[in-house]
């Protein structure tokens, strides 16, 4: 292994490791536009430009592979120069419009100036002109004045999805990226192209002018789009509600996390945070008009005692949803156990669900692994739908689920007028809380801490990030207020505890902790 000393810090890495990735285990930062860690090196912008003893000029570091006693200086005056000139030649024709970029705030252009630039401009030429704010997909948007031809975008559509949309057409100063003719960037992962663009060449056409990103307060997460749980960080402002008609998530981004999904996200999951703010159920329902959490809670408990006095608790059935985290089904599992004859099952048809070799799974739920983990995936809950469309059922206690897309409008119409007691408990509107006698409001994911294990039985927090929307409250906030009122035990009372509950009794789970799952999460 090569022994190299960058800025005087001497390390030993593994052979044809670059000068740039030698220099990020020092803890040295080299600037550069088109070096991607992800992506093929293409060795094009030439900002990572560094002094290498007894070389005869200047060396692009993300090309450089390391050899035995090499010694890099990486701030020498000149050093300074070639990323001074290297910039000059950047910005010869790239538009003074930072005050109107979205990637303002965020661009490496404006931050390299800062702190490599030449103050003196010297370039009194007219610039060129090329195309600006142009649609080239569903999701991005092209302003080429801005380009400084790093070509990420070409190599990710190559490498990456294997589109080939990209490319770079023209010569010299009228070089300009662009779709081949015909192309659109339609791929399941287009949104990837603006987070890896360094300057404000590819924006984001629904983040468009939505909020300065100054504004933006950042948290990390886990997408619950599918059964791959890809890290994320969540971009959100509480304080401006005039900011995209009150919504409170701008934006999500991909978190690297080398173990699920690197550096990506696919457009489902990128997208689909707007449930957040959008059709929320905000109010508990008792049979259209709002009541107060005592009532309703009170009236399903009253129901719950009525039907275990008659023994007949075997006519009480619960549908949970693998969109809950760990927590939420244990609670639910830990009642209904207390509830001899209850009925409780998360296994339900699955619907199609696109998928592909990278990163998407047709299992649109985050925590199927976890449904399986706890046991809940026993029973059909088609046998439950048609016990209760056939009068056998009279309690029906459907959590996050949405009956009327797995089993059809009719059959959820023909079973609310049967049971006795239909509860609909989730974030969202839809057509199967329509058809509820009550309906309980429940936190969206965002707003509450939580696990979910992945398609690989990977463990991975949540986290709490958002306040809950009016009296909505965590799922097993919930369930545990309904065990107080049916007189059970919960055996918990926060988070933390229902967790480490859950983790000693469920044996894959043993001995893990939330410090112990960490930001990377932890394989069972």
């Amino acid at each position: 292994m090569p022994k190299i000393t960058i800025d005087g810090k001497t390390i030993e890495v593994a052979a044809g490791t670059t000068v740039i990735q030698a220099a990020e285990q020092v803890g040295v930062f080299i600037p550069r536009y088109c070096y991607h860690p992800g992506l093929s090196v293409a060795g094009n912008c030439r900002i990572c430009l560094v002094d290498v003893e007894k070389a005869p000029k200047l060396q692009i570091a993300c090309n450089t592979p390391v050899a035995e006693g090499m010694v890099v200086n990486t701030t020498s005056k000149k050093v300074t120069d070639g990323q001074q000139s290297v910039l000059e030649f950047l910005l010869a024709n790239h538009p003074l419009d930072c005050p109107v970029c979205d990637q303002s705030g965020e661009c490496d252009l404006q931050n390299f100036y800062m702190q490599y630039g030449r103050y003196d401009p010297r370039f009194e030429e007219q610039k060129n002109k090329k195309p600006k704010a142009v649609p080239i997909g569903p999701t991005v948007m092209l302003d080429a004045e801005r380009c400084v031809l790093c070509s990420r975008c070409v190599r990710f559509t190559d490498e990456i999805t294997k589109t080939g949309e990209f490319g770079i057409f023209n010569r010299g100063e009228k070089a300009e990226i662009g779709l081949y003719p015909g192309k659109t960037l339609d791929n399941d992962y287009s949104g990837n192209v603006v987070d890896i663009c360094p300057v404000g060449a590819l924006t984001d056409r629904d983040f468009r002018f939505k909020a300065r990103v100054w504004y933006l307060s950042t948290a990390p997460s886990v997408c619950n789009g599918c059964s791959q749980g890809c890290n994320i960080d969540v971009h959100y402002v509480l304080d401006r509600p005039h900011l995209a008609d009150g919504a409170r998530v701008m934006r999500l981004k991909p978190r690297y996390n080398a173990d699920v999904n690197q550096w990506w996200i696919c457009d489902e999951g990128r997208y689909g945070f707007k449930s957040a703010d959008q059709d929320r159920i905000e109010k508990i329902s008792l049979k259209g008009a709002v009541a107060a959490w005592d009532i309703a809670l009170t009236q399903i408990a009253t129901a719950v005692t009525k039907l275990k006095a008659a023994n007949q608790l075997s006519a009480m059935a619960v549908i949970p949803s693998a969109q809950l985290t760990i927590e939420d089904l244990y609670a639910v599992k830990k009642l209904t156990d207390q509830l001899p004859g209850v009925v409780c099952t998360a296994q339900v048809p699955p619907l199609p669900g696109k998928s592909d070799d990278l990163l998407m799974k047709a299992d649109k739920n985050p925590n199927s692994a976890g449904v399986a983990l706890l046991e809940l995936d026993k029973t059909p809950a088609s046998s439950i739908i048609e016990a209760a469309v056939s009068g056998q059922i009279k309690i029906l206690w459907v959590i996050g689920q949405d009956l009327v897309k797995l089993f059809g409008e009719e059959k959820v119409k023909q079973l609310a007028q049967k049971v006795e007691l239909f509860i609909y408990q989730g974030p969202n509107t839809n057509k199967t809380s329509s058809y509820a006698h009550v309906v309980l409001p429940a936190s969206h994911y965002l707003e509450k801490d939580g696990t979910f294990i992945n398609v690989q039985n990977r463990v991975q927090r949540i986290g709490k990030i958002l306040p809950a929307l009016g009296d909505s409250k965590a799922d097993w906030q919930i369930v545990a207020a309904l065990a107080a009122k049916l007189g059970l035990t919960a055996g918990w009372k926060s988070l933390p505890e229902l967790f480490v509950a859950a983790a000693a009794e469920v044996k894959p789970l043993n001995g893990l902790t939330y410090e112990k799952i960490g930001q990377q999460g932890f394989t069972v």
